[in-house]
């Protein structure tokens, strides 16, 4: 403990000692003073004997007896405080284990902001969500083995889940040891500690004077004198305040201590979010007199006490008498004598402490629905820690949202689904966003989707504050690395207190995911959306007035509207695959209908949410790393395939910025696990759909999604590298469809594509696949609106798509109708000659050996212009070599101008991050310089030439990427390129070392000569 805390520590908690004798005997010796009689037989009313009072002079006279006769000793009088000399740590020498605890002695009436700074701050302990006040006899007693174990299992279960502080007297007798062999059962097969707080009086520890001492740690033996009155303390309480009241042996102020604690933890906030404070609840196991006493003090505060049936004593009075009291409040004679004669049994009173007692509990039946009696035997009985939460629940005026607000701070979603959440309680209008707020904030995955379930709709409850709300919490789990990130897309250090925006998080997206992805929060219609709403505090409803094109997140209308907006969201499936249809929408809907629906849609009074809140949700549980929380919205929601492909994306990309940042170890292989249950889960759900409709699950990979920067789910894999979900059979005969285009060739394609090029009649006589078989891939509006134009007319040609897509959207054990199997007899229709050519160049594959074609005849061409002397003028050979480098630049500009991203700066980094985009660029760049110097005079002439010898190398590399194609060749070019960057690295080191042995035989030999 560092110096300061030390000294805070003494110069804020005392202790007592007694500063005056007044002995206890009624009949005084008349004996001298310093009489040793006196000294170790006569007790002051503080416990302690007269020699143990060091520093108090006693001179005993008959004079002075007589003064003191009447004096009462009391704690406010009779004792002196002083700084405490006795905190440190307790090392429990108990069995195989040692247990440590913290502890304090301290004044009975220490200040309770001092206690709890010292037990938040200094000690650690998190600040509970319930405490749960266990009271019962000090003496040793014993519990039925089945009550033992009820008890047990349901104290701890309570405490665990929950995060309470349990509270007991501490010491190594009676109810606190029975909670000690609990908390023993329970730290044997758990990691988890459960913060237990014991209270006992300073005067009753034996061997307490091996505790003093200033910040130290000492070590206690729990073996304590049989023949001692004195007891020790329990080794399973992980903290102990030792109240002092300057008394010896004697039990009393301690409760109160303990009791002002707890009604001062009532007042602490469990979290900011939550009106009503820390609950506090009794469980009464036995006990003696004060006991009821205890249950009558907490009552009286409204705090609710469960009373354990059948433990004996106390207890069994209480439950007695609660059962057997009228709906009055009253008791029928017979039942009163009966518990007056109980009372005298029990604790071997008079008649008048009977009555008296009696009295208290008459008391404490006054508040009778804050005790619950919790009857172990009972068939209706529920466990022990169900009884708890309940009584606290139902013995409290707090609302439901409150009630609500409790249940998720213990995580007990039992209780929220049995007793808050039930049908026929009364909710305020934002109680329940304002509750999934919170188990947001809390990362509460079972209230979420209990709320849900319950009705709250999260496209109404998500907005633009409460996203970013949820982006700055500081409660639940955090991830730093997050700031991190912001920082670095920002590029300037954040300033204390700072809060994430959701363009910064857009920046963020944008950052992880990399290549041309554009996050919705970046848009400028975001943005304008954004500002508007920050900028001039108009709310987000006058905000989703004014703007209505998309990607703005807006609510779903109502009425039919709501249902066509449905259908249209569904249809967007179908509408990748078959284009030609929204065309044909677009010209049955006229631009006048079209703007005359608009302002109906802006018109609609709700406020702005997100259209596809679980996606959003989503990306934030990713973010802030809680797994089980994105695990969940995953689940729920739309678009589940590519759900889980950003997923994967964006924990991958940050388990590599947390490596980079040099962060844990532990928290990149954290994340890259996450990644890798993500990718499986993307490969699960491809591999059921495929299983289930083959088409249907190649049209998933290619649906455009509005959401995700208008990418598809195939690109979206290929660039975040999820080789498993790429290399998928689904994925790959996709790909083999669209790389093969309409053309259906099984064996020698390359050999029938290449005697094509060079003898085009010969495209006629080649087969082509029917639309059917080329529903899955995406296609240009013209071929699918002009496909089977000229046999057709529109009607019979919309019939016939409307067939064969219902068709495609069947399983493959479903059967077509009868009356719509007409139209399939006449089996598929052949191409006009004329789009059968275009067919035929628009292949993918037939563009390839076109381009390789050429390629290889421009390599010939540039070696010609190579091996040959370079005449002052190009001949005709390089004259063709230029036209096809000048042509192939002009092709690389347009690639740039036509990619995805906004800003040309960004189109070019993305399109140079390619490996031979850039290889490219150098070698035209090259040639450039080499074309310009060969106009020149020797020796620019010479120069210009043997930059175009350089110049080859690099086309010829070029043929890398060719080979890469090849089912066979690609994996060896894979295996190449890998090899070489090692061998690269390899060479670099041998380089170095063949330099420095260099330089060291240069030195020798100069020395030498």
């Amino acid at each position: 403990m560092k110096r300061s805390q030390k000294s805070w520590i003494e110069g804020v908690f005392d202790k007592r000692e007694c500063n005056k004798i007044i002995p206890s005997s009624k009949d005084p010796h008349r004996c001298t003073a310093g009489c040793q009689v006196c000294q170790n037989l006569i007790r002051c009313y503080c416990g302690r004997l007269i020699g143990d009072h060091h520093g108090t002079d006693y001179t005993w006279t008959i004079s002075a007896a007589n003064s003191n006769e009447n004096e009462q000793w009391s704690v406010e009088k009779h004792t002196t405080k002083s700084p405490t000399d006795t905190f440190g740590t307790i090392n429990f020498q108990d069995g195989e284990h040692i247990h440590h605890s913290k502890y304090i002695r301290t004044s009975y009436d220490t200040k309770l902001d001092h206690l709890l700074h010292l037990m938040l701050k200094e000690w650690k302990m998190e600040l509970p969500k319930l405490v749960i006040s266990v009271h019962g006899g000090i003496q040793n007693f014993k519990m039925p083995s089945k009550l033992k174990d009820i008890f047990s299992q349901g104290l701890v279960k309570a405490a665990e889940t929950t995060g309470a502080w349990i509270m007991t007297e501490g010491i190594n007798t009676g109810v606190s040891k029975h909670v000690g062999d609990a908390l023993k059962a329970h730290s044997s097969h758990s990691l988890r500690k459960i913060w237990t707080v014991g209270i006992p009086p300073w005067g009753v520890i034996e061997n307490r004077r091996d505790l003093i001492g200033k910040d130290v740690v000492c070590l206690y033996q729990t073996l304590g004198n049989p023949l001692s009155k004195l007891t020790t303390l329990n080794s399973m309480h992980s903290h102990f305040i030792l109240s002092d009241d300057g008394t010896v042996g004697k039990y009393g102020n301690e409760m109160k201590l303990r009791r002002n604690l707890e009604k001062y933890l009532s007042l602490q906030k469990i979290h900011s979010c939550s009106g009503p404070g820390v609950p506090v609840v009794g469980l009464v196991v036995e006990g003696g007199p004060n006991v009821i006493l205890a249950v009558w003090e907490t009552v009286k505060d409204k705090d609710p006490v469960v009373v354990c049936e059948g433990t004996g004593r106390a207890a069994d009075l209480l439950a007695f008498t609660h059962k057997h009291l009228a709906d009055e409040g009253t008791l029928r004679p017979q039942v009163k004598e009966e518990i007056i004669c109980m009372i005298q049994n029990t604790f071997n009173f008079s008649l008048k402490q009977s009555k008296h007692l009696f009295q208290i509990l008459m008391e404490c039946m006054v508040h009778r629905d804050y005790i619950t009696i919790f009857d172990a035997d009972s068939e209706e009985s529920q466990d022990l820690d169900l009884a708890i939460l309940t009584a606290l629940l139902k013995g409290t005026s707090l609302s439901a949202s409150e009630q609500l607000n409790l249940a998720m701070a213990w995580d007990r979603v039992d209780i929220a689904k049995k007793h808050i959440l039930i049908y026929g309680q009364h909710w305020k209008p934002d109680s329940l966003e304002q509750a999934m707020l919170d188990a947001l904030v809390m990362d509460r995955v079972d209230f979420v989707k209990l709320l849900i379930e319950y009705g709250v709709n999260l496209h109404c409850f998500l907005t633009i504050p409460r996203l970013e709300e949820l982006y700055n919490t500081k409660q639940g789990p955090t991830n730093m690395l997050l700031h991190h990130l912001v920082r670095d897309v920002k590029q300037h250090a954040l300033f204390s207190g700072y809060k994430i925006t959701l363009i910064d998080i857009g920046l963020v997206i944008e950052y992880l995911i990399g290549g041309a992805y554009r996050s919705s929060y970046t848009r400028k219609n975001f943005r304008t959306l954004y500002n508007n709403l920050y900028r001039k505090h108009k709310s987000v409803t006058s905000i989703a007035q004014s703007l209505s094109q998309p990607p703005l997140h807006r609510r779903r209308p109502s009425g039919n509207r709501s249902e066509s907006a449905e259908i249209t969201l569904h249809s967007q499936f179908i509408r990748t695959a078959q284009p030609y249809k929204l065309k044909e929408k677009s010209v049955v809907l006229p631009k006048s209908r079209k703007k005359s629906e608009e302002p109906n849609l802006s018109d609609d009074p709700e406020s702005i949410g997100f259209v596809y809140p679980y996606n959003d949700l989503l990306v934030w549980a990713v973010l802030m790393k809680r797994q089980k929380m994105a695990m969940f919205f995953w689940q729920h929601g739309e678009e589940a395939t590519v759900k889980a492909v950003i997923a994967y994306i964006l924990y991958r990309a940050m388990a590599h910025e947390a490596k980079e940042s040099n962060m844990v170890d532990d928290a990149s292989e954290e994340l890259k696990d996450y990644s890798k249950q993500f990718g499986q889960l993307a490969l699960d759900v491809l591999e059921k759909a495929f299983k289930q409709n083959e088409r249907m699950a190649m049209k998933l990979l290619t649906y455009e999604l509005k959401n995700w920067s208008n990418s598809t789910c195939l690109k979206l894999a290929v660039s975040g590298g999820l080789r498993p979900f790429v290399s998928h059979t689904c994925t790959q005969m996709l790909l083999t469809d669209m790389w093969m285009g309409c053309l259906k060739m099984r064996k020698n394609s390359w050999l029938k594509i290449i005697i094509s090029i060079l003898l085009p009649p010969t495209i006629l006589t080649l087969e082509f696949k029917s639309k059917a078989e080329m529903s899955h891939v995406p296609q240009s509006q013209d071929f699918q609106f002009t496909w089977y134009n000229g046999d057709q007319n529109p009607s019979s040609a919309k019939e016939s798509d409307c067939l064969k897509d219902s068709d495609l959207e069947r399983g493959p054990d479903e059967k077509l109708d009868e009356n719509q199997h007409f139209d399939l007899k006449s089996g598929p229709q052949s191409l006009p000659w004329t789009r059968k050519v275009y067919e035929f160049y628009s292949a993918p594959i037939v563009k390839f050996w076109f381009y390789t074609m050429a390629y290889l005849a421009f390599l010939m061409l540039f070696t010609y212009t190579v091996l040959v002397e370079m005449q002052p003028q190009p001949s005709v050979q390089e004259w063709l070599v230029i036209i096809y480098i000048f042509t192939n630049a002009i092709e690389k500009v347009r690639e740039v101008c036509i990619s995805e991203p906004g800003k040309f700066t960004q189109k070019v980094k993305v399109w140079i991050s390619e490996y031979w985009n850039l290889m490219e660029t150098v070698a035209i760049g090259l040639f450039a310089v080499g074309f310009g110097l060969r106009w020149g005079d020797p020796p620019f002439h010479t120069a210009g030439r043997l930059i175009y010898c350089i110049d080859i190398i690099f086309w010829f590399s070029r043929l890398l990427d060719f080979f890469a194609v090849n089912q066979h060749a690609g994996p060896y070019v894979t295996m190449i390129a890998k090899m070489f960057v090692q061998a690269t690295r390899l060479a670099l080191l041998d380089l170095f070392l063949l330099r420095s042995s260099k330089l060291s035989t240069s030195s020798c030999n100069i020395s030498s000569w």
